[in-house]
């Protein structure tokens, strides 16, 4: 058997689960999400910096907490689950680098909405 041929049977049997290797498991009504990177955009010749560009408001949702408890003590489910797009409020979470990645928890209510 080749190397191409084992790194393609591989590749064929592993299915992508964002999960398999972050070792980060949100608290309570937190939800750990990464930002979707926006396609960089040159206006009238001029590329704009890093610094100078606003936080991508679009994410996916990586993992969940473990819920939000309600006035009776019982634990809430949420109303998103691993994989969605979705909205979060620009000034909101907790930016966390891990392994090279940056990743944001946020609570469940800084959540605007899930995109289609």
């Amino acid at each position: 058997m080749t190397a191409t041929s084992q790194l393609q049977d591989n590749l064929s049997t592993q299915t992508y689960n964002p999960m398999a290797k972050i070792k980060i498991k949100p608290i309570g009504d937190r939800v750990l999400v990464k930002h979707l990177e926006e396609k960089e955009q040159v206006r009238g010749g001029i590329i704009i910096p890093d610094a100078a560009k606003e936080k991508p408001q679009e994410a996916e949702i990586i993992a969940l907490g473990t819920g939000k408890k309600n006035e009776d003590g019982k634990i809430q489910p949420f109303e998103v689950k691993v994989g969605d797009r979705v909205l979060i409020s620009k000034y909101g979470g907790t930016e966390v680098k891990f392994e090279e990645e940056k990743y944001t928890l946020v609570r469940e209510d800084d959540i605007l909405g899930i995109i289609g």
